[in-house]
C-alpha cells in the first residue's frame, strides 16, 4: 500500500473542503432583528413579572407545547363586539381588525354587534369605582364559545363594559382560553374614561397590544421573559404602555413558526400601519427593525 499517495490525496481533499467550512454562516431573519430586542428592566413592585414567577418559554418548549395552528378551512381570526359604540369606538374597532390581520397575517373579520343585554344580572357586578363590570369568564364560556363560527382559528370579544375575572380583582384586560381558541378584552379602560379624539391612538395601541397579546396567547405563546415585548405580562395601564406592541425575535420565531408567514411582508406592512395611523414609537421600533434586513 503506497500511504504516500493516500496522504498526498487526502491533503487535497483538505484544501478543497476548506474553503466552503470556513464560510460564515448567513444569519437569520430572527437573530438579525434580535440586535433591536431591549433587555427587560429588573422587576418594580406592582409590576407583573415582580408579583408572578413564570418560567422562561424557549423555543424548544413552544414547539412542545399545545396551541392552536390555524390550517385550511379554520383559519380566520374573528372579533366579536359586545355592547353600545359610538362612532370613534366603531373606528377603533376597525382599526384593530385592519392590524390584527397584519400582525397574524390571516385574515380578519368582525361580527355582527352583540347588546349588553346578552349579559345577565349574575353576571353583572358594580365596581369599587362605581362602574359596571361583566364576568370575563362568563363572556368566553356562555358567549364566544357558542357563537364561534366553523373556520375561526380563535374568536376574540371586545366589551364596552369593563371586565372583572374573580370576585376578589378589581378588573383585568382580557381573558383567554387557549384551548378552545376564544378571548376577550374590553375598550372600558383604555381611553380613561371616554374615548375622544385626543386620546384616541392611545387607546388604539392599547388596545392592539392587549388584542394580540391574548390572541399570541392562543397561539401557544407563554408570557415573555426575553425582552420589551408585546407578549410580556402586565399589571397596569402604565406598565401596557411601557411594553411595545412589537414582539421580540423569539416571540416573533415562535408565531412565524406556527403561521409560516413571509416575515420581511408583514414587517412592512406593519411599519406602513405605524406610519397612517402616526403611532410614532411603534414606527421607530418597525424601522430599525427594517434597516437590519435591507
Amino acid at each position: 500500500m503506497n500511504l504516500g499517495k493516500y496522504s498526498f490525496t487526502f491533503f487535497y481533499l483538505l484544501l478543497f473542503i476548506l474553503p466552503f467550512s470556513c464560510q460564515k454562516k448567513e444569519k437569520t431573519y430572527f437573530e438579525t432583528i434580535a440586535i433591536d430586542d431591549i433587555p427587560l428592566p429588573k422587576p418594580k413592585p406592582g409590576s407583573w413579572r415582580y408579583h408572578h414567577e413564570e418560567k422562561f418559554q424557549t423555543f424548544e418548549d413552544f414547539q412542545k407545547g399545545r396551541k392552536i395552528i390555524p390550517k385550511p378551512g379554520k383559519n380566520t381570526i374573528y372579533l366579536q363586539p359586545i355592547g353600545n359604540f359610538d362612532a370613534l369606538q366603531k373606528k377603533e374597532m376597525a382599526l384593530t381588525q385592519e392590524y390584527l390581520r397584519i400582525y397574524f397575517q390571516l385574515e380578519t373579520k368582525i361580527l355582527p354587534v352583540l347588546p349588553n343585554t346578552v349579559f345577565p344580572k349574575t353576571v353583572r357586578r358594580i365596581s369599587k369605582e362605581g362602574h359596571e363590570q361583566i364576568l370575563a369568564g362568563y363572556v368566553l364560556d356562555s358567549i364566544l364559545i357558542k357563537r364561534k363560527p366553523k373556520d375561526a382559528v380563535v374568536l376574540m370579544g371586545i366589551t364596552e363594559k369593563d371586565l372583572f375575572p374573580l370576585p376578589e380583582w378589581n378588573y383585568v384586560f382580557g381573558l383567554a382560553s387557549y384551548e378552545d381558541g376564544v378571548g376577550v378584552t374590553s375598550i372600558y379602560r383604555f381611553a380613561n374614561g371616554g374615548l375622544t379624539a385626543s386620546n384616541f391612538n392611545e387607546s388604539l395601541l392599547r388596545l392592539i397590544k392587549i388584542g394580540s397579546h391574548e390572541i399570541g396567547h392562543m397561539f401557544g405563546i407563554s408570557h415573555c421573559l426575553n425582552a420589551n415585548c408585546v407578549m410580556n405580562g402586565t399589571n397596569s395601564l402604565s406598565e401596557t404602555d411601557y411594553h411595545l406592541a412589537r414582539a421580540c425575535s423569539l416571540c416573533q420565531r415562535k408565531l412565524s413558526s406556527s403561521i409560516h408567514y413571509n416575515d420581511k411582508k408583514r414587517l412592512l406592512e406593519l411599519k406602513n400601519f405605524f406610519e397612517k395611523q402616526h403611532l410614532n414609537t411603534e414606527l421607530t421600533a418597525a424601522n430599525q427593525d427594517l434597516n437590519l434586513i435591507q
